[in-house]
């Protein structure tokens, strides 16, 4: 069974216990791994960093910190994109609320919310309760109401939510995370070649200094 996420201990552990690596030290099938067959990306010419992650994931609201300083200062050549994770009916969820707030353009600034909603409020229109095994997911009214808060409309919230556009999302995500071989979020993806994961590479940071090794290593095959 795949791992959903990395615990908040075990991310502890990888943040502040690993040792710090030159970059010449980086190797395949230790830092990072090699994608058996090799993925498309999606804007041709650019070099892609994709993080595959979960609104629901411990690990994946405690890299965005991290993270998100780290994608604002890309260079062109550079292009980051999110892919949400749907092993099962929660995951798909929360893939869901993603897709619709990219299609409405307001995923930028609600995306922090609904990870603190979740970590930190705890708030039960986003967060998933548990009926002993059995997930109980909010409805899509709950969200409509949580994403309201945030200054989106009620209403074309809920109009998107099952939309063509969103389900074309979901569908293309699916494939991604399938073909990159994933086994956990958060991990990132380079150039649709290869993979890193945060107990690999030693944590938060590490994962981004073998990010920036493997964007050099496609720059210059270029």
């Amino acid at each position: 069974m795949r791992n959903l996420f990395l615990g908040a201990g075990l991310a502890l552990t990888a943040l502040f216990g690993a040792q710090a690596l030159a970059a010449e030290d980086f190797q395949a099938g230790k830092q990072y791994s090699e994608l058996r067959t090799a993925q498309p990306v999606s804007v041709p010419g650019k070099i892609e960093v994709v993080e595959v992650f979960w609104y629901g994931c411990p690990a994946c609201n405690m890299f965005e910190g991290t993270l998100k300083p780290w994608t604002e200062k890309l260079p062109q050549d550079v292009n980051f994109v999110k892919v949400p994770a749907q092993f099962n009916e929660v995951l798909v969820l929360h893939a869901r609320l993603y897709y619709t707030l990219e299609v409405l353009k307001v995923e930028s600034k609600v995306h922090e919310a609904v990870f603190a909603g979740i970590h930190q409020a705890k708030d039960p229109r986003v967060t998933p309760a548990r009926d002993g095994r059995r997930a109980i997911l909010p409805t899509p009214e709950q969200l409509a109401d949580f994403v309201a808060e945030q200054g989106v409309d009620k209403a074309q919230f809920l109009k998107t939510y099952d939309s063509f556009a969103v389900r074309n999302r979901l569908a293309k995500a699916d494939k991604q995370v399938r073909g990159y071989q994933i086994t956990g979020v958060p991990e990132m993806v380079v150039n649709g070649k290869y993979r890193i994961e945060l107990q690999k590479a030693g944590g938060f940071e590490q994962m981004l200094q073998v990010a920036d090794f493997l964007i050099e290593k496609e720059r210059a095959a270029q």
